[in-house]
């Protein structure tokens, strides 16, 4: 059995991965902090606690189980918090994951899956985004991931390492088993806010935004589904122990969904009303994010099978209405 260190193991996709890992016959390591992570979302493997800016514990846990590969999850990921802090995030993404590439490096770690993000992009209104299109992120967060990518690159030109780079659109849905799901503290993500809302758990969904140049107004996001993207992962991870090179690849489901599409459809699966509180734009936010990625597909074999927006929120929902939620 293989050990992967999985960095932000109890975080939402982390946690996920972790499963997905343990299905495929490895041994998942969590690597948390536990400040936006749950203790109680680590059910597949070991849980060790520290920073990815505290080497000498990072070295002690890489020493303690013996990794023949990582999965970087671990990161800050508010856009609206980056554009107001970027020095955290400058901080915590980047100068973490050199501290951790580092110790990989000294401890002969050579394969490594990064989480990334489509926010790599910035905005670029009309066109479908894969791995060809220009970066120009508009915020610390996406510039934050797109210098551990070139920190990744950097690594593997000298032989260090080899690495599959995931730049993810917007990830929803939950564990179809119900054994795990999202839960954000606080929580940012449109669908599970918009079942809270819908619930009564929240008094209203707030809407950033409605003069977006988009058909309704609203920002418009490729929606896929957390267990399509880790699967991703899986497939990537065995690429690297296969030989394969280091390479990048954009994660979506292909198609866009507008901020009231979500809401419509929430409303739809669940038979309730979503009430709503129009404010002003975030700052550094994009119009629209719509992933080809045809690429993954191509040379992963990957396809994403969960990712209509109906079953993302119901599996979503599945999870909300059992009242599963982290408490440590």
């Amino acid at each position: 059995m293989k050990t992967v260190l999985v960095t932000g193991g109890a975080g939402y996709i982390g946690s996920h991965a972790c499963k997905a890992l343990a299905a495929a016959g490895y041994l998942p390591v969590t690597y948390d902090n536990l400040i936006t992570g749950w203790q109680d979302a680590v059910q597949f493997g070991p849980f060790e606690q520290g920073s990815l800016l505290d080497r000498p514990r990072i070295d002690e846990v890489i020493g303690a189980h013996q990794p023949s590969a990582i999965l970087h999850f671990a990161a800050l990921s508010n856009v609206g918090k980056a554009s107001v802090n970027p020095s955290c995030y400058y901080e915590n993404n980047v100068v973490g994951s050199l501290t951790l590439l580092n110790a990989a490096r000294a401890a002969g770690i050579s394969k490594v899956v990064f989480s990334s993000t489509c926010a790599v992009f910035g905005d670029q209104d009309g066109i479908v985004l894969d791995e060809t299109k220009p970066t120009s992120p508009l915020n610390a967060y996406g510039a934050s991931k797109l210098a551990v990518e070139h920190m990744l690159r950097d690594f593997s030109g000298t032989g260090d390492l080899a690495y599959c780079s995931f730049r993810y659109f917007n990830v929803a849905g939950a564990d179809p088993d119900g054994q795990i799901g999202e839960h954000h503290r606080p929580e940012t993500h449109l669908i599970p806010l918009c079942l809270d809302a819908a619930s009564g758990r929240r008094p209203a969904l707030k809407l950033f935004g409605t003069d977006y140049a988009t058909p309704d107004g609203t920002c418009i996001r490729d929606y896929i589904h957390v267990s399509d993207l880790v699967d991703a992962h899986i497939l990537g991870l065995e690429r690297l122990y296969a030989g394969g090179q280091s390479d990048v690849f954009c994660l979506g489901s292909g198609s866009g969904h507008s901020v009231r599409e979500v809401i419509s459809a929430v409303e739809a699966h669940t038979g309730l009303s979503l009430p709503v509180e129009e404010v002003s734009r975030r700052p550094g936010d994009a119009t629209k994010l719509v992933s080809g990625s045809v690429k993954a597909q191509d040379v992963l074999g990957w396809a994403p099978s969960r990712s209509a927006l109906d079953t993302m929120i119901g599996t979503a929902w599945a999870w909300h209405q059992r009242g599963n939620v982290y408490r440590g």
